[in-house]
């Protein structure tokens, strides 16, 4: 049995996910009639605070969506340098919305609020106009880091006092909120917009939830049928992500769980390094430091029946989803262990 550790996305749907989907009510979701879309939106917007939402079929084009309705061609958005909407989403902030990223390396993926402040531009034609912020949470590149409601609230109020708008990526942001103990709502009670996905952690097996203003998710709605996104009976994958909202989010704490047992037992190995302390959700970063080598080291993991993902020259990724268990953790440590004592004596 593979114990997959690439990401929280290789996740099966749940028995009861496809119950819901098989039985599923539906209708033309583009003319507004699918019932169980309605549902899972309505859902979504309970459980985040914010007065409407958007199902559409990605993170990514959640964030899409959100950058075309918040701007106009020729703004500039603020985003942190290490952000998912900055380096994996295809330029499609510049390519398709027409809008220039403004990145700025945080602290630890947070943008304080006196750098949202230092990067503003006086006003002058040279320089394309910051109308957005976009913040993540979880920060995934930074390995998983929750941000709390007074972060959150104290870059939102900055960046409103600028004149801003706020996007927030919170493809994980259920995790942040287990994290922290706190409601979910709380993370983004003062930004203007939010996205999560039911496809990682949650378990459901295609899509995210846009969430705003009535008058936000009005005008999202021609972006997503701008770029394709507006889905017929989609109700029929919707009915998973409400079985994801309803039973797969206290869950997460698991997940939590077995990152920091695995980055303690990464943290025994010699040739790794890893910060235990820093791995607060599902996800841990550790190096395969010199003269050890990282496709070796995967080569090695791969044929042990243990899949994890590089993501630089000497760095890997790990993330817990619920198909791994505390065996399976050590399963992944033990060959782990392996792979690097037959690597140090060849």
């Amino acid at each position: 049995m593979t114990v997959d550790l690439r990401s929280d996305t290789v996740t099966q749907p749940t028995e009861a996910m496809r119950e819901a989907m098989a039985r599923a009510p539906v209708g033309d979701d583009v003319f507004g009639e699918d019932p169980t879309i309605r549902e899972l939106e309505e859902l979504a917007a309970q459980r985040l605070g914010k007065a409407a939402g958007l199902f559409v079929p990605s993170g990514t084009m959640a964030n899409l969506v959100a950058v075309l309705t918040h701007t106009q061609r020729g703004d500039a958005a603020i985003v942190e340098a290490d952000s998912h909407t900055y380096n994996y989403e295809s330029g499609g902030m510049a390519a398709v919305a027409g809008v220039m990223p403004h990145p700025i390396a945080g602290l630890r993926g947070y943008l304080t609020p006196e750098q949202i402040r230092g990067a503003i531009h006086p006003a002058d034609p040279h320089y394309a106009p910051a109308r957005l912020v976009c913040l993540e949470n979880t920060h995934n590149r930074q390995g998983g880091v929750p941000f709390g409601p007074d972060e959150m609230d104290a870059v939102c109020e900055a960046a409103h006092e600028l004149g801003l708008s706020v996007h927030v990526d919170g493809a994980r942001i259920f995790n942040a909120a287990v994290a922290l103990s706190v409601p979910a709502a709380a993370l983004v009670r003062t930004a203007d917009s939010v996205m999560f996905c039911v496809s990682k952690g949650l378990s459901a097996p295609v899509g995210s939830v846009l969430l705003g203003s009535e008058e936000f998710i009005g005008r999202a709605r021609r972006f997503r049928k701008m770029v394709g996104g507006g889905m017929r009976q989609a109700g029929v994958i919707a009915a998973a992500g409400i079985v994801a909202l309803r039973t797969m989010v206290d869950r997460l704490a698991e997940d939590h769980a077995n990152a920091r047992r695995l980055a303690d037992g990464i943290a025994s190995i010699p040739g790794l390094y890893v910060r235990p302390d820093l791995v607060r959700t599902n996800i841990a970063y550790f190096e395969v430091r010199p003269p050890l080598s990282v496709s070796d080291f995967l080569s090695r993991l791969h044929g042990d029946g243990v899949l994890a993902l590089q993501t630089g020259p000497e760095t890997v990724r790990a993330v817990t989803h619920r198909h791994v268990s505390a065996q399976d953790i050590d399963r992944a440590v033990a060959s782990m262990r392996r792979a690097v004592t037959v690597m140090a004596a060849s």
